[in-house]
């Protein structure tokens, strides 16, 4: 009876530890977000002598009409440009690179997974320069399209590792089955393979994307003139030399957060429907 006792005891305490630590970690990443939106509506020196997490005292729409009627759909237009084709590319090599790894064996193919996952360590910021001058050789420096390039090598490892434990986990008697019906190699790949990694396909879609959103470092080093930034360095238009206007950086900084809340918001099930089928086949 003791035992029973204190097994529902430690079921109690660890039930109770994990929410404390939900609810922390939701405080924690909440409230930047509050601190976010409640000052972007505030007056430009109000967020001086108010609370920062006050409410406003009259709510000051003109922060984002500006913002929206200045160049911020322009930036929007080359970030959801630049993320588009980046993603694209990204999972379309991620996945022809995965399907041999995952289901064929060759010479080398241990040490070439490993050369891939160790592609996973590098910094990105010791990148920049090299990466800088290829870009100016080669006369894509101060375009949208030099951002692709990076974007795409640097989501490539971790979405190579993913997909090809996600496609180990595949059963091999329907690849078999497809062989038998007359297909080759590249028809299972695309007709079997593909269709199976769709939830694997849409997390990383979702993972790899929010990252390249809020990509500042490559976007910041490769582009220059206004028209080829994307949104992450919008907040430059709205900055002087001597002054900052605050409250419409961060209606700035709101108007870049809602299309990722709202891609999470309506693709939820995909993602954990992704991880938990990678977890498990993997």
């Amino acid at each position: 009876m003791d035992y029973y006792k204190k097994q529902k005891t430690k079921r109690i305490m660890t039930w109770n530890i994990a929410v404390i630590l939900a609810v922390g970690w939701l405080v924690v990443s909440i409230l930047p977000f509050a601190y976010m939106v409640l000052n972007s509506f505030k007056g430009r020196f109000e967020i001086m002598t108010s609370g920062v997490f006050t409410l406003p005292e009259s709510w000051y729409p003109a922060n984002y009409i500006e913002v929206l009627t200045g160049g911020f759909w322009r930036y929007f237009l080359n970030s959801v440009i630049v993320l588009a084709v980046s993603l694209i590319i990204l999972l379309m090599l991620s996945a022809a690179a995965s399907y041999p790894l995952a289901r064929f064996r060759f010479r080398f193919s241990g040490i070439l997974f490993s050369i891939i996952v160790a592609c996973m360590s590098i910094p990105i910021h010791i990148t920049l320069i090299p990466i800088f001058k290829m870009t100016t050789r080669i006369g894509l420096y101060d375009t949208i399209w030099a951002l692709i390039g990076p974007y795409v090598a640097f989501g490539l490892p971790i979405s190579v590792f993913i997909l090809t434990g996600f496609m180990k986990g595949i059963p091999r008697e329907m690849e078999e089955a497809a062989v038998i019906d007359g297909c080759n190699k590249i028809q299972v790949f695309f007709r079997i393979i593909l269709p199976m990694c769709k939830p694997g396909l849409a997390t990383l879609a979702i993972y790899n994307g929010v990252n390249m959103w809020n990509e500042f470092s490559f976007a910041y080093t490769l582009t220059q003139e206004k028209t080829n930034r994307t949104l992450p360095l919008s907040i430059w238009e709205f900055k002087g030399q001597y002054t900052m206007n605050t409250p419409m950086i961060l209606a700035v900084l709101t108007l870049t957060v809602v299309p990722m809340v709202l891609l999470f918001v309506f693709t939820k099930d995909k993602l954990i429907e992704g991880m938990a089928a990678g977890a498990v086949k993997g």
